[in-house]
């Protein structure tokens, strides 16, 4: 899957914007507040949604009246065009908004949601599901999708609650097949929220294939590229050694009690160290690489600020791991605050947020030829953002 174009209604300080033409490496920059935390806060909210229900993914953010935009009554809107494996344009559309007929502090319910896939480039989309507080249509048809001439055929459906997502009622049922799609790729976003105190500790010994979000599993994944992926293993383990000067080996070492602790070993040194010995960078680093040499890619990767505890000299080779990720079938989303991150970027994966009377706007570095020309020169993305050219979205 790759995300295309995002379109944000009422949310936060997004009061309408559209981010189009968006690549497999996207790349956000901005003063401190533009809203960068925001609009990653948009794929945490999709996920939230699909997992519990949008009652509850509001609630987590402080109620309705602190998530939608200041002074707006709604609804808050989040459309999401991407091309599916297939090769397929398909179109998300999610309105939420207060029940009807309630003053403020109600229930907050689906009004809108909609799921369709466009037939090759010029043909009429099918939507796929169509649904409005908690009933509408979708096609029981799926099969003859593609189909020259084809009809769609649709039934009526009702779900028990009005705050649930179409998609996940609907997408746990084999006859509708599309939805069901739709619904494993959002379950599957990572949103990071790595924290350098979680990866330390000892952890559980437990089975886990995949990075939790804190990264507070990351002595289980290790173990488990370690035993079943050890070529994935071995290529983490290269990569540390040139990223980490000194590391030439990570373990996780088994205690008498049942836990895993992360064991670094320095080739300078007899003994290994264990994790809450080393750096912060050595064990982010690490936390990183064992994230984006998944041998099974998230389709889309999101993480704020990755520079943080991080060598300014590590940024551009790690630059180059978040997009050789991207290549292998994981769609990133990256903020940073680092010129020298920045510097690693191409000006079409470049986006900059602009907060101006309580609202922000959305630019994209591509579409200004001054920048375009200049980098075609020879003048580093990084180094122009700090001289000020992106306009609104000085460095701190």
């Amino acid at each position: 899957m790759q995300i295309e174009s995002i379109r944000i209604k009422n949310y936060r300080c997004f009061r309408d914007v559209v981010l189009n033409d968006l690549s497999r490496m996207v790349v956000v920059v901005g003063a401190n507040g533009s809203g960068k935390s925001s609009l990653f806060d948009v794929f945490s909210f999709l996920k939230d949604a699909l997992t519990h229900n949008v009652a509850s993914a509001v609630a987590r953010r402080g109620g309705y009246g602190e998530l939608v935009s200041r002074g707006q009554d709604g609804p808050i809107g989040i459309t999401v065009k991407f091309r599916e494996s297939g090769g397929r344009l398909a179109t998300y559309r999610l309105e939420l908004d207060r029940e009807l007929g309630l003053e403020k502090g109600s229930r907050v319910v689906v009004s809108r949601e909609v799921l369709s896939y466009r037939r090759g480039r010029h043909g009429r989309p099918w939507n796929f599901i169509d649904f409005s507080r908690g009933s509408g249509l979708a096609i029981t048809n799926e099969s003859v999708y593609g189909e020259e001439d084809a009809k769609e055929e649709r039934e009526e459906y009702e779900l028990d609650d009005p705050s649930v997502l179409a998609i996940k009622g609907l997408g746990q049922f084999r006859e509708f097949r599309v939805v069901s799609e739709f619904r494993t790729l959002i379950e599957n976003w990572h949103i990071s929220d790595f924290h350098i105190a979680d990866a330390r500790p000892s952890a559980e010994a437990g089975y886990a294939e995949h990075l939790s979000t804190r990264g507070d599993n990351v002595a289980q994944v290790a173990q488990y590229l370690y035993e079943n992926n050890p070529t994935e293993f071995n290529r983490v383990l290269q990569a540390m050694r040139r990223r980490v000067p000194g590391v030439s080996a990570v373990e996780a070492k088994p205690t008498e009690d049942g836990r895993l602790v992360l064991r670094f070993r320095d080739s300078s040194f007899e003994d290994p160290f264990i994790a809450r010995y080393v750096s912060d960078g050595t064990i982010k680093m690490f936390a990183y690489l064992v994230l984006l040499y998944d041998p099974q890619p998230h389709p889309l990767l999101a993480i704020e600020e990755p520079e943080n505890q991080l060598y300014p000299s590590l940024l551009l080779e790690l630059i180059e791991e978040f997009r050789d990720y991207a290549r292998r079938g994981g769609q990133v989303f990256v903020s940073t605050h680092s010129p020298d991150f920045l510097n690693g970027a191409r000006l079409e994966e470049i986006f900059w947020l602009v907060k101006k009377d309580g609202f922000t706007s959305v630019h994209q570095s591509s579409n200004y030829p001054l920048l375009t020309s200049l980098v075609k020169e020879g003048d580093l993305p990084g180094a122009l953002w700090r001289q000020g050219l992106f306009t609104g979205a000085s460095p701190p």
